[in-house]
């Protein structure tokens, strides 16, 4: 009998016993937890092995039940792919605040680094640029944006809850919270050492500028800067914007507006996907055309639903959560599996062809930001490639019965419900 001969009566051995409902001893030992030595708590006999008498910060262990007893089925760790805005300081001034996470904080994000800004009624944001792509979404209340592109045609628009805006490199911009209450955004740069505390700030090049520089630029005499404030704004209060449609006037150019709008509204937009486990919205180059380096989608996960087995092929994942309590296991090649929790504000990130998925554990709804340094968003699903696989290739892979494969989906579905 040839290796490949015996290895077929095997599997096909196995294929029979699963269809009974009889599985192998040596597979039952190893059922979720295929590791050796055995790892997981359910493996700690000596009841010692699971004490924990050291100092300990019960308040912060409390928040990651995941890693203080992981599953069974990770092993031998990875890079840390958990960071927060809840323990990021603020920097505070009259008119809003502002916190960040960069490559500098969260070492594995390499593609994008992420702001949580908050700015009062008529707070400004002042007048600036960067050198890296700036992706927003609105998070709480609402903004008046302003952009010159890079043909000198203006734009200025009021964004709200769930509308998105996208500032390609270099295009000078401002920011200013609206009424009633101002507004809370996130703002992602397509590079992880961007930070918005070294941002191109109007007042400081006009402030170390000569005098006579300024005059011959701008055809007015020296002493009309002589006013200028020597230290940034950076963020400050402001008065009353105005009436949108003025402001708009305000800035009206023979070139007209840019080609494709800057600012775009995720949240009003149909799902591409929708089960009884939730939805995804997605907003790329392809919708949001202005949006080439940037590709986002906006997941809703009912309770107990999951975020299907998957990965992304073509960036890293930077995650952002809005809403709810989340379970992430991430798989790379090692083999190496690790789990971490994620509540509000939390930061998650997966590097490009990893293997992962996400459960909600909570009782409300898990909402979630995926964003990409890309122009389109793009996915393998797990049960999807299975699925369009010749059947005979997954069942020799799995020692499933041909039952069994018909049962999995045949669409990727996304999310899927508990």
């Amino acid at each position: 009998m040839t290796d490949l001969s015996r290895r077929k009566m095997l599997i096909g051995a196995a294929a029979s016993a699963a269809a009974i409902g009889v599985t192998a001893t040596a597979r039952a030992a190893s059922f979720g937890n295929p590791d050796h030595p055995a790892e997981g708590a359910i493996n700690a006999k000596s009841p010692s092995s699971l004490t924990d008498p050291g100092p300990k910060n019960p308040a912060l262990a409390g928040q990651f039940p995941s890693t203080q007893s992981p599953p069974p089925t990770d092993v031998n760790g990875m890079a840390e792919f958990w960071a927060s805005f809840n323990n990021a300081p603020k920097r505070i001034q009259n008119g809003g605040w502002a916190r960040e996470v960069t490559q500098d904080d969260f070492a594995i994000s390499a593609d994008i680094s992420g702001v949580n800004m908050r700015l009062s009624k008529y707070g400004i944001r002042e007048m600036h640029w960067h050198q890296q792509a700036e992706w927003a979404v609105m998070l709480d209340g609402g903004c008046r944006v302003t952009v010159l592109d890079e043909l000198g045609r203006p734009q200025v628009a009021d964004v709200k809850t769930g509308d998105l805006w996208y500032f390609p490199p270099g295009l000078p911009h401002s920011l200013q919270g609206l009424g009633p209450d101002g507004g809370e955004f996130l703002l992602a740069f397509d590079n992880g050492k961007a930070s918005e505390f070294n941002t191109l700030l109007v007042t400081d090049w006009i402030a170390h500028t000569p005098p006579e520089v300024l005059a011959a630029n701008f055809g007015v005499p020296a002493e009309s800067f002589k006013n200028t404030p020597v230290d940034n704004l950076w963020i400050f209060q402001g008065g009353d914007p105005g009436p949108l449609a003025d402001a708009q006037q305000a800035v009206t150019s023979p070139l007209g507006a840019p080609t494709h709008p800057l600012v775009f509204s995720m949240s009003s937009m149909p799902p591409v996907r929708k089960t009884a486990g939730g939805m995804v919205q997605i907003a790329d180059s392809r919708n949001f055309k202005a949006s080439t380096t940037v590709a986002a989608a906006l997941v809703t996960i009912k309770p107990g639903g999951m975020r299907e087995l998957h990965w992304h092929p073509n960036a890293d994942e930077w995650q952002y959560y809005i809403k709810g309590e989340a379970r992430m296991t991430v798989f790379d090649t090692g083999p190496r599996a690790l789990t971490n929790d994620f509540r509000a504000g939390d930061i998650g990130y997966v590097k490009k062809s990893l293997g992962h998925y996400v459960q909600n554990i909570g009782n409300t709804d898990l909402v979630f930001l995926e964003i990409f340094k890309a122009d389109h968003y793009a996915e393998v699903s797990l049960s999807d490639w299975l699925t369009h696989t010749p059947p005979r290739m997954v069942m020799e892979h799995l020692n499933i019965t041909p039952e069994v494969l018909a049962m999995f989906p045949k669409t990727r579905p996304d999310v899927v419900p508990v």
